[in-house]
């Protein structure tokens, strides 16, 4: 018979329906029940005591309320045995537990997901029957539930838990409502109801009370009862039934393994938690390892961990080890390390092993005797006294140890315990320890060595008397007699000695009083140069007077001390100088020639000069140094004042320049910041001269500096407006700037919630929100938010935790005044709650979607995923819902099993139940994390049959079978990616080891082979190679085809048989035309020859050296060179006007770079922009807004390399005038750079020009080499492009292609044997100073090139820019006295061949030898021809026909003459253009690599200099690193870029094909500057084979000339500098810096946001207020720059 309920109809039962557990079918029931067996009130009288329909029913159990098919098992008792699942009290203790039972409840009663629920009962104890003493007790019990679905059932007896309830009336604890009647629970709070004992006199009055009970506040009780259970039991407040019921007693449901160690008094004096399993509980049965007992076996639920007792090692000194505490851990004396007592050797015997119970006093200690010792005494030996726990150590091993090897013997002259003596010999003294700098003795440190070991150890102290002179040469005398050692004054030897019978008689001192010494008294300030007599008073000095002294006020600084009487002397005549604002010299007396002795000085006597000409740029500083004792006059700056001069007058009225900020609250108390000059001599002068219109300002002193800035707090004002801030100080200055007067008003708060953990981002919505100085948000008017950011509609922060869940005040405040009505408020709500993370694995490559299960996650703005110990970079998650979030896994450094942190709105989340639940302290509570991620190695895969090839046919389908390896991974199939090349591949069949996918599209064939890659994640892994081959019906047509070859083939054998005698006639007559190509061949190499030998003796001959070399100016040379083309000023306003044509024929162009010439804005708008171009001028003067500006420009990624260089371009301009500063912002970047770089690979540093830096470094290096440029290298490379020139036009050119017969490139070759003859042509032009001339032309030249000859001839002495063009100019040819022509490229005689016209040539017009010419200016240009090389090849040709060079194909009849030559034997034409070239270019690159003693290259040492210094600091001692930056720095950065662009250095024509032939002796340059081996072969390039003979040659001059450099005599930095302002000075005034500060300024308007970000971000720049300049600097500018512009 199981009986479920009380038997009797007034006896109580209570029951709840409790949810499934794990592997439960159904739900349970807990049922309470009134006992009504024998011995109740409720046991019928005739009864028999055997009746167990009464007795048989527990008082509290859980029974089963699935019946799973047996009717039987109905109200089963849930587990088995059934006694661990009900609570039954023993019958002999049923009398005084008499339990009623009021309700049973759940709570919480809406549990989230995996959450922590328990039920309660609520129940009375009753009062046992005849003791009057007895009451009832109202009791709440606890029983623990399963956390979710998956948690595993509690026994009943390992959860139960019961507290007293007590309601206690008006009287207190005294009257009490002690009987329970019932309870209404709510999320919050319990609500129940008492009543009074029956029969008592307040039951009459007050019969029952209604009392409420915080349900937190209860947790926290048993909490708090639970853990005093380890250390201090109180069963009066939280009794546990243990010895009343009958099983095996309830216990922790969240079991830990706690260490506890008790002393003598069973008082705890340590407790530490051992985790053995992460959330898993420990069993309470456990057992000792048998074989040693220092560990002990403990089990959790799913394994067995062998746990060590204690961590010993862990402790490095005897202190901590007996300090901790730790019963199975003491130190081992003799081995000086922390151990069990069975680790340690005799620890069985006393004093070897001292355990924790003896206290860290017992410790081993030792002293030494003497403690203190004199380097000049002998001593015979130490005595050490040993204390503490140590056995005796008379008889064993031992030595003193001093360290670095030194050891002496050392004794125990016989057995002791407790304190020993023992004895030492000293270290010798030629071992002694040498004395630290500046400190007159040394502590040795010494330990006693017992058996290889240092078991104790002590220091004591080696003093020399002698050193305390030379230690404190000042103050010799009261050192010596005031430290710590036996030391004495020698009066007569100046000089402290140990022994005093070493003095000579005098009287000397005995205590530091008594030593002669200055009496330091206050001198009035000196100027700077100005003579003024000392007096010094003395005490104790009538030894020394008479004697010579000197008054030293430096090393350098002496003068002559005269005695005055014998307690004064007097400096005479004593004049210092200072370049400082102030100085203050130390004032000392020496004996004169014994420079080291002194008069001591205990409290130093200084000497105050003050130079007036330094740090006072204006009236107000100069004349307020009179508060500082300096007597200055301001007359043309500051100056000193004469004793005669008149006290100094007024200085003019305050300057304000500018204000900040520029509005404020009506309230007043914003700090506003006044800047300018002369805004007062001292504070008083302004400490009430400051308003706002009628409104007072109070100046701040502490922040006052003189003249320059006044920072004032603004008063309270009636209403808004707007008016100038004035300052008076004796005259009134007044600002341009007006200051403002507003109220601000908030509307609105955006999120209103957010969780009370804080991390939420609001926004607050207003007006004027950007005003004043200072602002604060406080959420429920403390705690303040965080983060600020404001605009003037809008401040953004970050809200700080809350308490508890609540709706509180958010306050706007501005200048810590009231706060802003607005009725903002801001709901904190309960936190979010993660209550499950799926999957609970990853691969290590990380990437797997985790999803995160929980509640109110609508409150979070930013998620991120962490994982501790072994993972990567956190990543960030997405919200979906409001209940759940997905996270990519991070990746992880091995396989492991880590925790796993989630950070919701930036704090890291912590479940508050699980830390509710803890029984340790909520800190150790949150150590771990509540989830884990188990991290498994990457997944693997493989096609089907592990080939590494899958072919296939296009328009095939396509399935693949993936082989996948044993992982534990858990993958689905969404969670696979399968790819081939770019083509998904869709997964249809996903099994354990298998995946299934097929491609539905065709696949493209441009490739042929296509990857096949699968991925999981992050994780990326190419199992195969798709190989696309041809389809069946290829392979069907190749088949077709073949047959038909191998038919043809048998034809074609008939037919060879046939023609065979044929062939032979054929070959015959190849060999006969062989022989004729190569005789041809053989007359070209020889013609070739002939030309190298002769052409250098020729163009020696034709040039003529004493023309003037055409130098640009450098202003064109600067602009020429900074805006190539990088420059979107230079290519937006580089214009050349139209050329016009003077009288005498010449075009005059003058450049009109909008850099060279005026400012072109409206007058209206010039005083403004004016004033903030200056202003941004002194920003960009400042060195820390300098580089934030150009870092903060370089971060944005549309700023293009263009805009870099174009910026750099304009700094350079803008700083021109300051060289030595420009230098030094470039040095700074480039240490950003070089650190950069150091980090990646050093050797690529300065290879281009990618930032602003490095175009930086390429015009500094233009600027600084120009003088170098102009003078050394001007005129061999001016000569070289006039020898390139004129061997060009030796041979014939072909006027379309350009391609000459002499040349040094091989692609403008032309690879045809055109024969060409001089012609000598009379010609007559009036102008360029020259009537005729005898021009030198070809006959195959067009009538274009005649023309540009004869101009070359005529105007070879004048700048190319005030050339004629050809297109201006007719040639008329005088064929007879009455016969004329005109020559033209083009007219009705010219010739057509193969559908084009040929150029008219000299041998066209057959113009002979010697004929006459005239060439005049044409007023009317032909414009039908055009240029010629933009001739369209289809329709025109010169000398050779496209076709001609290229595969031969049909040729008219006309051209069937011409002799077929291989093309490449004209490359000998090459070798003969360059030997001709070849002494000019040699001499070129001498003058380029060399150093002229009368002017050496200081820019190029000193940056070579600071190159070498970057790299020594970094380590990179590489020589070929350094090699590469010098090269790339200037070699490369400057001489190639000039060698390859010379109109940047002369005014001259750059033909295509002379900048060819430059590119080649560039490419020559480069190679002789690297360092790289030349790997050379018959397929390599010509350009690279032409000089590759010479490049060693050309190398051993670089590095010469880089050893040069290097051994030249390093320049100081005020040496570069006085360098740099004389550059500066050279050229000042040639450039518009205002136009350069207007187009830096647009880039500065155009990133001003990112800008200010950097401002604002940097310390240095936000202390100076960088940000607010810069502000004002845009304030001035925005109005006006666009409009004036645009007016321009």
């Amino acid at each position: 018979m199981l009986n479920v309920a009380a038997n009797h109809p007034n006896a109580s039962t209570v029951g709840l329906l409790l949810p499934p557990a794990a592997g439960a079918g159904g739900s349970r029931l807990l049922v309470g029940a009134t006992y009504t067996g024998y011995g109740s009130a409720f046991f019928p009288r005739n009864r028999s005591l055997e009746d167990h329909r009464f007795e048989n029913t527990p008082e509290i159990a859980i029974r089963s309320l699935d019946a799973r098919g047996d009717l039987a098992k109905l109200f089963t008792f849930d587990l088995n045995p059934s006694d661990d699942n009900i609570l039954k009290i023993k019958q002999g203790a049923k009398e005084q537990h008499k339990l009623g039972f009021v309700r049973a409840f759940l709570h919480p009663p809406d549990p989230r997901p995996g959450a922590q629920t328990y039920a309660y009962l609520a129940l009375n104890s009753e009062a046992r029957a005849g003791d009057k003493e007895s009451q009832a007790r109202s009791l709440l019990a606890r029983i623990c539930l399963p956390r979710g679905a998956g948690g595993d059932a509690k026994k009943l007896t390992e959860s139960y838990i019961q507290l007293g309830l007590q309601c206690a009336g008006g009287a207190g604890r005294g009257d009490l409502y002690s009987r329970l009647l019932s309870v209404f629970p709510t999320r919050e709070l319990l609500f129940a109801v008492f009543e009074r004992p029956q029969g008592t006199p307040a039951a009459r009055a007050a019969p029952a009370a209604l009392c409420a009970f915080r349900f937190a506040d209860v947790q926290a009780a048993i909490r708090a009862a639970r853990n005093a259970c380890f250390v201090d039991p109180a069963p009066d407040v939280v009794a546990v039934l243990d010895s009343v019921v009958q099983g095996t007693g309830p216990a922790c449901e969240r079991k830990r393994n706690i260490q506890i160690n008790l002393n003598e008094s069973m008082q705890v004096v340590s407790r530490k938690v051992v985790t053995v399993a992460y959330g898993e509980p420990v069993h309470h049965v456990m057992q000792f390892d048998p074989a040693d007992p220092g560990y002990l076996y403990l089990m959790t639920s799913h394994q067995m961990a062998r746990v060590k007792v204690a961590a010993c090692a862990t402790h490095t000194t005897c202190g901590d080890c007996v300090g901790a505490a730790d019963a199975y851990c003491g130190w081992c004396a003799l081995e000086t390390r922390c151990t069990l007592q069975q680790d340690c050797a005799n620890s069985s015997q006393p004093h070897f092993w001292t355990s924790a119970s003896e206290g860290p006093g017992r410790c081993p200690a030792m002293t030494v005797l003497p403690a203190e010792i004199n380097v000049h005494q002998e001593y015979p030996g130490m005595i050490l006294q040993i204390s503490g726990s140590l056995p005796s150590l008379s008889g064993m091993e031992m030595a003193c140890d001093y360290g670095h090897g030194i050891r002496t013997v050392a004794r125990v002259p016989g057995p002791a315990f407790g304190h020993q003596i023992a004895y030492c010999n000293l270290l010798p003294k030629d071992q002694f320890p040498p004395f630290p700098p500046h400190q007159d003795h040394v502590t040795v440190e010494m330990s006693v060595r017992v058996h290889g070991q240092n078991i104790v150890r002590a220091n004591f102290t080696i003093y020399d008397c002698g050193r305390v002179g030379q230690v404190y040469p000042h103050t010799a005398c009261t050192s010596c007699l005031s430290a710590h050692w036996p030391c004495f004054w020698c009066a007569q030897q100046h000089t402290c000695v140990s022994n005093q019978s070493r003095c000579e008689a005098s009287p000397n001192p005995m205590s530091p009083q008594d030593c002669p010494q200055i009496l330091p008294s206050s001198v009035a300030p000196m100027p700077t140069g100005g003579s003024q007599s000392i007096p010094v008073h003395l005490a104790n000095a009538a030894f020394f007077q008479g004697a010579a002294l000197e008054c030293s006020f430096g090393p350098e600084e002496t003068f002559e001390a005269v005695w005055v009487n014998e307690s004064a002397v007097r400096c005479n005549h004593v004049v210092l100088h200072t370049t400082q604002k102030s100085q203050v010299f130390p004032l000392s007396l020496q004996l004169k020639g014994r420079p080291a002795r002194f008069l001591d000085s205990p409290d130093p006597m200084t000497v105050e000069v003050y130079n007036c000409a330094v740090g006072s740029p204006d009236c107000s500083q100069c004349l307020g140094r009179e508060d500082l004792g300096h007597l200055c006059v301001w007359s043309d700056g500051c100056r000193p004042r004469g004793t005669l001069q008149p006290t100094p007058g007024t200085c003019p009225a305050p300057e304000i320049r500018a204000i900040e900020p520029l509005s404020g609250p009506l309230d007043g108390g914003t700090r506003l910041t006044i800047h300018g000059r002369n805004l007062g001599r001292r504070f008083s002068d302004v400490a009430h001269g400051v308003w706002i219109g009628s409104v007072a300002c109070e100046p701040l002193a502490d922040r006052y500096t003189v003249s320059e800035e006044i920072v004032c707090t603004t008063g309270p004002a009636p209403e808004a407006f707007s008016d100038v801030v004035t300052v008076n100080a004796s005259k009134e200055g007044r600002s341009r700037e007006r200051f403002s007067y507003v109220l601000p008003l908030v509307h609105s708060l955006e999120p209103t919630m957010g969780p009370k953990a804080g991390g939420t981002r609001i926004t607050i919505h207003g007006s004027d929100l950007h005003v004043g100085s200072e602002l604060q948000v406080l959420v429920n008017n403390t705690e303040p938010c965080t983060e600020l950011l404001r605009s003037d509609a809008s401040i953004a922060c970050t809200v700080p935790g809350g308490a508890l869940p609540a709706m509180v005040p958010v306050c706007v405040r501005f200048e810590q005044r009231g706060c802003l009505r607005g009725g903002l408020s801001f709901q904190y709500m309960p936190n979010p709650v993660i209550t499950a993370i799926s999957p609970h694995r990853s691969h290590v490559s990380g990437g797997r979607t985790i999803t995160v299960a929980g509640e109110r996650f609508h409150m979070v703005q930013k998620v991120s995923m962490a994982v501790h110990h072994i993972g990567r970079e956190p990543t960030l998650c997405k919200v979906l819902n409001s209940t759940l979030i997905t996270c990519p896994s991070p990746g992880a450094l091995s396989n492991a099993s880590a925790p796993v942190d989630f950070f919701l709105n930036g704090r890291v989340y912590a479940d508050e139940a699980a830390v509710a639940e803890e029984l340790l302290e909520p800190e150790e509570a949150q150590r771990g994390s509540q989830f884990r991620l188990d991290y498994l190695p990457d997944p693997q895969f493989s096609t089907a049959k592990r080939e590494k090839w899958i072919k296939h046919h296009p328009g095939e389908p396509l399935t693949l079978v993936i082989h996948k390896e044993q992982d534990g991974l858990g993958l689905e199939s969404h969670e696979y990616r399968v790819k081939i090349g770019q083509v998904a591949c869709d997964i249809q069949i996903v099994s354990e080891r298998v995946i299934h996918c097929s491609v539905n599209e065709s696949l493209g064939t441009a490739e042929g082979q296509l990857p096949i890659t699968i991925q999981v994640g992050n994780f990326n892994q190419t199992i195969a190679t798709l190989q696309l081959g041809g389809s069946e019906t290829a392979i069907i047509v190749s088949i077709v085809i073949c047959s038909v070859l191998l038919l043809l083939s048998v034809v074609a054998l008939f037919v060879f048989c046939t023609k065979s005698r044929r062939a032979e006639r054929y070959w015959q007559k190849t060999l006969l035309q062989m022989e004729e190509m190569e005789s041809q061949i053989r007359e070209e190499i020889r013609k070739g020859f002939a030309e190298l030998q002769t052409d250098m003796t020729d163009l020696t001959k034709e040039l003529n050296r004493s023309q003037g070399i055409p130098f640009l100016e450098y202003k064109h040379f600067v602009t020429r060179t900074f805006f190539p083309k990088c420059s979107s000023l230079y290519e937006e306003r580089y214009v050349l006007p139209s050329q016009t044509l003077n009288s005498q024929g010449s075009s005059l162009v003058q450049e009109t770079h909008p850099l060279l010439g005026e400012w072109k804005i409206p007058e209206s708008c010039r005083p403004n922009m004016e004033e903030g171009i200056s202003l941004f001028s002194s920003l960009l003067n400042n060195k820390h807004f300098l580089i934030v500006f150009v870092h903060a420009l370089e971060q944005q990624k549309d700023f293009a390399v263009r805009d870099r260089c174009s910026l750099a371009s304009l700094l350079t301009i803008a700083l021109h005038g300051k060289l030595e500063y420009y230098t030094g912002i470039m040095k700074e970047l480039l240490v950003d750079l070089i650190d950069a770089s150091a980090a990646k690979n050093p050797k690529l540093m300065l290879r281009r020009t990618e930032s602003v830096v490095e175009k930086m470094l390429t015009n500094w290096m233009s600027i600084c080499m120009y003088s170098c440029l102009r003078e050394t290298v001007g005129e061999p490379f001016f000569l070289l492009l006039c020898a390139i020139k004129q061997q060009i036009n030796k041979g014939s050119i072909d006027a379309i292609t350009g391609k000459a017969r002499y040349t040094l490139n091989e692609e403008w070759l032309l690879r045809e044997n055109i024969e060409a003859k001089p012609r000598n042509l009379n010609v007559s032009f009036q102008g360029c100073g020259m009537d005729s001339l005898s021009v030198r032309a070809m006959d195959t030249d067009t009538l274009t090139q005649v023309k540009e000859k004869i101009l070359e001839a005529f105007c070879k002495n004048v700048p190319y820019s005030q050339w004629p063009r050809a297109e201006d100019v007719d040639l008329e040819w005088f064929a007879s006295s009455t016969q004329s022509y005109i020559l033209r490229d083009l007219d009705d005689t010219s010739v057509v061949e193969d559908g084009r016209k040929k150029l008219n040539t000299l041998a066209h017009y057959k113009i002979p030898e010697g004929a006459s010419l005239a060439m005049s200016l044409t007023d009317k240009k032909d414009n039908t021809l055009g240029r010629v090389k933009d001739l369209d090849t289809e329709k025109y040709f010169h000398l050779v026909l496209p076709t001609d060079e290229l595969a031969e194909p049909k040729k008219s009849h006309r051209q069937s003459h011409r002799k077929k030559v291989l093309p490449e034997i004209y490359l000998t034409r090459l070798l003969s253009t360059k030997g001709t070239l070849q002494k000019f270019l040699d001499d070129l690159f001498k003058a380029i690599l060399s150093i002229r003693e009368d002017k050496p290259p200081l820019a190029v040492k000193y940056f070579f200099d600071f190159l070498e210094e970057q790299a020594e600091k970094r380590g990179i001692s590489d020589p070929d690193t350094l090699h590469i930056w010098k090269t790339n720095s200037l070699p490369l950065r400057f001489w190639v870029n000039i060698l390859k662009n010379p109109q940047f250095v002369f005014d001259i024509e750059k033909t295509d094909h002379i900048d060819a032939c430059l590119s080649v002796i560039a490419q020559a340059f480069i190679d002789a500057c690297s360092i790289s081996d030349l790997q050379l072969g018959k397929d390599s390039p010509t350009n690279k084979l032409l000089y590759a003979k010479e490049i060693p040659e050309y190398r051993k001059i670089v590095q010469r000339y880089y050893k040069q450099i290097h051994d030249m005599t390093p320049l100081s930095e005020q040496e570069m500098n006085a360098h740099l302002a004389e550059e500066s000075r050279k050229y000042q005034n040639e450039f518009n810096t205002n136009v350069a500060m207007a187009e830096i300024y647009k880039y500065a308007k155009r990133y001003r946001p990112q800008i200010m970000s950097a401002l604002e971000a940097n310390p240095t720049a936000r202390r100076t207020q960088l940000q607010h300049k810069f502000e004002q600097v845009v304030a001035l500018m925005e109005d006006n720059i666009y409009e004036c512009y645009s007016e321009a």
